[in-house]
């Protein structure tokens, strides 16, 4: 009886399956949703000017459904198409229409990339932003947009409104090598995702986030994952979100950790460098735990724990090496935030604390918190140092 029980399944609930993205389906998008639990998608390692969207997909318990970049790099930008571009003065281009979907959040997340270089004019989406120029202020290879409230349609948040590039004198846009982020994040999730693993792969250029985690996830596991030079976060945890990570280099984002809502994180050898707004940024009513971590710290903001009046954050750090490099100084632990700290190294900056901290076995500024503190394994923390900070 058993035998012809089984032989009623359908055969996808007996058998794992290896999806080959490009051989066996032609997009990232048809491989998870032809996925089913236990089955691995693999990507080729090459660069993919695409995303990997998780919308209340689920594995089962021991049998997740796996996504193996195999050292992959979903490209967020694309190059622009000189023929959509009308010149308005000489070197001075513009586009009326370059992407559906624009918001005010978008624009202050956005970037070009001229010939390989990320040109945020000094903007980010956490933290201090310059205003946006006018295009006759514009110098050679910047940016602006200007809006056009007569396009827009309330009560819809939709804006709408024009480019605006500057080119070298002489300079064509084919000669320019300009690229445009097109897509939101490099891996995105919403809904309720479940037995999920995501690994060996990198997130660059979109106009969010490399890792844009929402919904109601869980049991969902990051392995060796990297973000670069992403618009927002490196990696996000929104709403009640529930995921481990173990090997995350951020380099270059907005933000390099940012977790948020009722999230519960675990982040397991991390690094950190060149970001722009934060380094780390935890809040609201999260949980969350950062564990053997080198950040090399050169954002606006190392350290940003913030509770809220409805409950607090805790966050807890070991083995964390932080190394401020620019001013100003100062990390803080706000009001309703608690951090735990054990055997961490916090250099040249200042750990503003309003709501509590416990120290052990740390270094702040060369000062023991207990007698005999060593701080932080810097010897094994520096492994974590990629050989490279280019995708």
């Amino acid at each position: 009886m058993k035998n012809v029980i089984l032989l009623l399944l359908p055969i996808s609930t007996l058998l794992a399956h290896d999806i080959h993205v490009g051989r066996d389906v032609p997009t990232i998008h048809h491989a998870i949703k032809a996925a089913a639990a236990g089955d691995t998608i693999h990507l080729e390692p090459k660069v993919y000017r695409d995303y990997a969207g998780f919308y209340s997909k689920k594995g089962a318990p021991g049998k997740p459904i796996t996504l193996d970049g195999h050292g992959a790099t979903l490209e967020g930008s694309d190059p622009i198409d000189p023929a959509k571009w009308r010149e308005v003065s000489p070197g001075l281009y513009a586009n009326d229409d370059l992407m559906p979907g624009l918001s005010d959040a978008v624009i202050g997340r956005w970037f070009f990339l001229f010939d390989g270089q990320m040109q945020l004019m000094g903007r980010t989406s956490k933290g201090r932003s310059a205003a946006l120029k006018k295009p006759e202020e514009l110098q050679e290879g910047e940016w602006t947009f200007v809006k056009d409230p007569g396009r827009e349609k309330p009560p819809s948040k939709a804006i709408y409104g024009t480019f605006y590039l500057r080119l070298t004198a002489g300079q064509t846009l084919e000669d320019a090598k300009i690229f445009a982020p097109m897509r939101s994040a490099g891996v995105q999730m919403s809904g309720d995702n479940a037995h999920l693993v995501i690994r060996n792969l990198t997130a660059t250029h979109p106009y969010n986030d490399g890792f844009n985690i929402h919904g109601d996830c869980r049991e969902v596991v990051f392995e060796n994952i990297r973000a670069i030079e992403c618009g927002d976060d490196g990696i996000s945890a929104h709403e009640s979100a529930q995921y481990r990570v173990d090997g995350f280099v951020s380099i270059g984002n907005s933000t390099g950790i940012c977790d948020t809502g009722t999230a519960r994180t675990s982040y397991r050898n991390v690094f950190i460098s060149d970001c722009v707004g934060f380094d780390l940024y935890f809040l609201d009513e999260g949980r969350y735990t950062l564990t053997n971590a080198l950040v090399l710290s050169s954002a606006q903001n190392a350290l940003s724990i913030n509770g809220r009046a409805a409950g607090t954050c805790e966050m807890t750090m070991e083995n964390v090496h932080l190394r401020r490099l620019v001013e100003p100084r100062l990390g803080k632990v706000t009001t309703n935030a608690v951090l735990t700290a054990k055997n961490c190294t916090f250099e040249n900056l200042e750990v503003q604390v309003t709501g509590s901290a416990a120290w052990e076995n740390c270094l702040i500024n060369g000062q023991a918190t207990s007698e005999g503190a060593v701080g932080a394994d810097i010897k094994e923390l520096l492994k974590l140092l990629p050989a490279a900070k280019e995708p």
